[in-house]
């Protein structure tokens, strides 16, 4: 059966790497992979031709893909709109509205980029994290939320940091059935010390690993020192289970662990059967858009995130991944790897391994 990948370049170095990732879907299907690849407007961009970040046509078409695999959004010229307009707020609406709750962040260290970490080699090498952070609710999502001007004419700015049993037991469940496949560990983060949220959040996962995940060995972090030890040792984390905003945080955090932003792949995937929203972590990065010089690696990556949790098709993701290091030994680096490749030449390399 043929499969479907939507894909929304967006904004900034989204089409540059975004080009690359398709340049690998298209070798794979000269293989023998059965695709179609569809493409929509979604972002900044969007914003520029109708008006809104997300309109109703692409969510539509988002929800009746298999996959989705998106570029960045967001860049300075946006900046001047309100916040319910900006591209951020279209990623946030495509995530609710494609009901991806659950975000696969890995943190993975490629042996031919130990060194390019700001940590020690021994320190990183080998480093293989998962984060699952919790994608549709918490304080990105609560209501109320906004600015207001009160009677003494102060300005207030209020976010919500909510959470329900279900939205924690559904991430926790995902991570836990993750955690299976791996080394069976499980670390959840929170601040349940100074937010009742954070207890909630504490309280529920415990009791879903003790009802239905007794064979999972799980431990609870404050965020804050779970901070601390990413920097301190971060080989003594599997899995990560996080909320929505320190999984932002921490993730983005282990980002510099692995050499840079610009290895770090996602997958956002909610109920089986349900289309995945996949993107690299790096954002737009105005400062090098159209330049040509952005790491398409992550892009490729998210690809064979897609292959293999929405496309069906996980020894092909494998293939990717090999290939991805494959170049990388070979010596393939763009400048945020302190090498002079184009964004080109690196998928170039790439493709060079998918023979």
């Amino acid at each position: 059966m043929t499969k479907t990948l939507l894909m929304l370049p967006g904004d900034g170095i989204g089409p540059e790497v975004t080009a690359q990732a398709r340049r690998v879907a298209e070798r794979l299907i000269e293989q023998g992979l059965a695709l179609d690849i569809g493409e929509a407007r979604f972002g900044g961009v969007a914003i520029d031709a109708d008006g809104m970040p997300l309109t109703a046509d692409t969510l539509t078409l988002a929800k009746a893909s298999d996959a989705v695999l998106m570029g960045a959004v967001g860049g300075p010229q946006w900046a001047d709109q309100p916040y319910g307009n900006r591209p951020e707020a279209g990623l946030l609406a495509l995530r609710s509205g494609m009901n991806v709750y659950a975000n696969l962040r890995p943190a993975l260290c490629f042996a031919a980029l130990a060194d390019a970490s700001s940590l020690k080699r021994a320190l990183v090498e080998g480093l293989d994290i998962l984060f699952v952070r919790e994608l549709t609710g918490g304080v990105y999502f609560g209501e109320p939320r906004g600015i207001e001007t009160l009677p003494d004419g102060q300005r207030r700015g209020v976010n919500t940091h909510v959470y329900t049993t279900s939205e924690i037991q559904r991430v926790a469940r995902t991570a836990f059935a993750l955690a299976r496949g791996r080394k069976g560990e499980v670390v959840s983060a929170e601040k349940s010390n100074v937010m009742e949220a954070g207890l909630l959040w504490r309280e529920e996962v415990q009791a879903l690993r003790d009802a239905e995940y007794p064979d999972i060995r799980l431990t609870h972090m404050l965020a804050d020192n779970m901070a601390m030890q990413l920097v301190k040792n971060p080989k003594q984390f599997d899995v990560i289970l996080t909320d929505n905003l320190f999984g932002d945080m921490l993730s983005d955090e282990a980002g510099m662990l692995t050499g840079s932003l610009g290895m770090l792949p996602s997958a956002a995937i909610g109920d089986a059967g349900m289309p995945g929203l996949y993107e690299p972590i790096h954002g737009s990065a105005p400062d090098i858009a159209g330049r040509g010089v952005a790491n398409p690696s992550a892009s490729i990556l998210s690809l064979a995130m897609a292959l293999r949790y929405s496309l069906g098709a996980p020894e092909l993701a494998a293939k990717v991944e090999a290939a991805v290091e494959a170049a990388l030994d070979g010596g393939a680096r763009t400048a945020d790897l302190g090498g002079t490749m184009t964004t080109a030449a690196m998928g170039d390399a790439v493709l060079a391994h998918l023979a």
